[in-house]
């Protein structure tokens, strides 16, 4: 087998109905993937004998699996396993999600059905189709929201995923967010920093975030905030490794604080720091802060 056929790369696309799967196969179409619409899973085995057969003509490849397709859902989980185990084809679960409000308001927008409910009403059909699909997140390599997302914002997002993306290569995408806000949905590790002394409570530092220095420097000067970041840091050094084993492209991590503007802002930002200059290549990191955060 030729160095080209070895580096053939498999995304599936799947996720909630009205979550914006459309948009991801068309930016994946747009950076030169071969995109297959509602594939049923039983195929996959077939597709990933010929993608090795064409010697590097097909490199890249998206399939949308959703449940149009329910009568064959079952069998995805069997026909990756088989991929995984007969082919040298690496591959990667791109699940898309939103809450439920979000949804709903998108069908009414539409005033398309949702499939699983054509005479009902659109939060039936989603309460049942996320049930269904509870498992399928969880074997996610990639989990993106797009709750808050515009579509030219998503396919952004998606372009910026995978042009030219390197398989071993696992982005830690860290996130602020406020407790009463809500957590966001698609963080896989959540850290709550609501034990740390609040910066909202000095007068002079309350209109600030945990960007500016002051701030910064208040939250950092704590023993037990140091305490944290060694134990934190020790446990993202140990799980980062295994995540990328495990074919992850990606994890969200989410430091929560009770507003999202001060202690949460400011960890973030050491994490994003401190993670971004480890001497590996196989990292990448980013930062997002979501001031005022709500689903």
């Amino acid at each position: 087998m030729d160095a080209g056929t070895a580096m053939a790369k498999l995304v599936i696309i799947t996720g909630m109905s009205g979550a914006g799967k459309t948009i991801a196969v068309q930016s994946l179409e747009d950076l030169g993937y071969f995109c297959v619409d509602n594939l049923p899973p039983v195929l996959i085995p077939k597709f990933a004998e010929l993608i090795e057969q064409s010697n590097g003509k097909i490199g890249k490849v998206a399939l949308v699996i959703d449940l149009r397709g329910r009568e064959f859902f079952t069998a995805l989980s069997e026909s990756l396993s088989y991929v995984k185990d007969h082919f040298t084809i690496g591959y990667e679960i791109l699940f898309l999600d939103a809450t439920d409000s979000v949804l709903v308001q998108r069908y009414k927008e539409s005033r398309r059905r949702h499939p699983l409910a054509p005479e009902g009403l659109p939060l039936e059909g989603i309460k049942l189709e996320r049930r269904m699909l509870e498992d399928l997140k969880g074997w996610a390599t990639q989990v993106i929201d797009t709750s808050n997302l515009k579509p030219a914002q998503l396919k952004e997002r998606i372009m910026s995923r995978f042009a030219n993306a390197d398989l071993s290569i696992i982005s830690i995408n860290i996130t602020s967010f406020g407790f009463k806000y809500g957590i966001p949905i698609d963080a896989d590790l959540i850290f709550d920093v609501r034990f740390l002394p609040n910066p909202h409570y000095v007068e002079h530092l309350r209109p600030n975030t945990g960007q500016d220095p002051e701030v910064y420097e208040y939250v950092m000067k704590w023993p037990e905030t140091q305490t944290f970041l060694a134990k934190l840091l020790d446990m993202l050094q140990f799980l980062i490794p295994l995540y990328r084993k495990e074919g992850k492209s990606q994890v969200v991590i989410g430091i929560g604080c009770t507003g999202g503007k001060h202690r949460s802002v400011a960890l973030a930002e050491y994490l994003g720091r401190t993670l971004g200059s480890s001497d590996t290549e196989l990292i990448r990191v980013s930062l997002g802060f979501a001031f005022g955060y709500r689903h």
